[in-house]
């Protein structure tokens, strides 16, 4: 597959978000692989899932603008795909933890454009999203 052609497929799978259906029981699981490197902790304190400090933590990430997590300091690209407002949804967050580097190269249309995730999610992605779609500050 060519660079163009993954990235492209990345493309067209994030504007596929009617087509998204994660499972957040399922996604609750699947967590299990991304707590060494984040946590889960509620506004008031509560660790949810406690986890790894190096990835902010995620509690709220869906609808909360990409890179903007008071606090935490993350990478230039992850900044700037954020900086036109961009917020997470489910279909982007399940796109993005597949492959972190594609994706910011496509958001950004920048072949130099990286992730500090290292990590990929090959599969259960959208499921992860969903998950912490459940996990949010009440309205």
């Amino acid at each position: 597959m060519t660079k163009f052609s993954l990235i492209a497929g990345l493309a067209l799978a994030t504007l596929a978000a009617p087509a998204f259906a994660g499972d957040a029981a399922k996604g609750e699981n699947e967590f299990k692989k991304c707590k060494a490197c984040h946590s889960i902790v509620a506004d008031d304190g509560t660790a949810i899932v406690k986890g790894g400090k190096v990835g902010p933590n995620l509690y709220g990430v869906i609808g909360r603008q990409i890179g903007s997590l008071p606090d935490f300091k993350y990478g230039a690209s992850i900044v700037a795909a954020g900086a036109d407002g961009t917020k997470w949804d489910e279909a982007a967050l399940a796109v993005y933890v597949a492959d972190p580097t594609a994706w910011l190269k496509t958001k950004l249309a920048a072949d130099d454009a990286k992730s500090a995730m290292s990590f990929k999610l090959a599969k259960g992605g959208e499921d992860v999203a969903a998950y912490l779609a459940s996990l949010k500050p009440a309205q």
